[in-house]
């Protein structure tokens, strides 16, 4: 019989430049998915604002669906939402080295 694996997966979560990360240590276990660790982890009672059925997640930097399975010693990271287009605050930044020049 194989034996269960045993550990703990880490859920991060930085709600804004400059404000302490949310960091939390969960029991792994087997079957454990992104959404049932974020649901373990408490993140939603202390950042209310927070939707997590729809919040953006990655483990180890590669987005995850909340469906995903973990593995013991995984990083979970909830993503905030983009606060600027990254294709127009690339163009504003060249049309400034533009007129530098």
């Amino acid at each position: 019989m194989a034996e269960a694996a045993t550990g703990t997966v880490t859920i991060v979560h930085v709600p804004a430049p400059g404000r302490a990360p949310f960091e939390a240590a969960v029991p792994f276990t087997p079957g454990l998915s992104v959404a049932g660790a974020l649901r373990a982890s408490g993140l939603a009672a202390r950042h209310p604002e927070i939707d997590l059925a729809t919040a953006r997640c990655g483990v180890w930097g590669k987005a995850r669906a909340a469906d995903a399975p973990l593995s013991p010693g995984d990083r979970v990271e909830v993503y905030r939402p983009l606060t600027a287009d990254p294709k127009a605050s690339r163009s504003q930044r060249a049309k400034k080295r533009a007129a530098a020049k």
